[in-house]
């Protein structure tokens, strides 16, 4: 028999750290707002005539999209519904996607 002592590895231990949090770079991400056709009544992120599309920037929501162009944050769901052929989720958008943005007076009981 051997007298060989194995290493006792009994009191190592191991930790990860890290210095900061891995943020995803949006720096060359930039908005607009684009129409595709004639806007009438008013037009611009206040609402009023006919539809309007957006380009999603970083950090955008649809209630916060929403909030620019109908001055109330809760109408996200108009927003939403005018974009379910490229919507799964609504709390799913990404910079670039190109949202319509239905008029503001398209459903008055909203």
């Amino acid at each position: 028999m051997s007298n060989q002592k194995t290493p006792d590895f009994s009191n190592v231990k191991s930790d990860v750290s890290s210095t900061g949090e891995v943020q995803p770079d949006f720096g060359n991400v930039k908005s607009s707002v684009e129409s595709t056709g004639e806007i009438t009544g008013g037009g611009g992120g206040s609402g009023g005539g006919g539809e309007q599309t957006y380009t999603v920037a970083g950090g955008d929501s649809l209630s916060k999209i929403a909030k620019q162009f109908y001055g109330n944050a809760n109408k996200w769901a108009r927003i939403y519904d005018a974009n379910r052929d490229q919507l799964n989720d609504p709390d799913k958008i990404f910079p670039g996607q190109v949202l319509r943005i239905p008029a503001q007076d398209s459903d008055p009981a909203a």
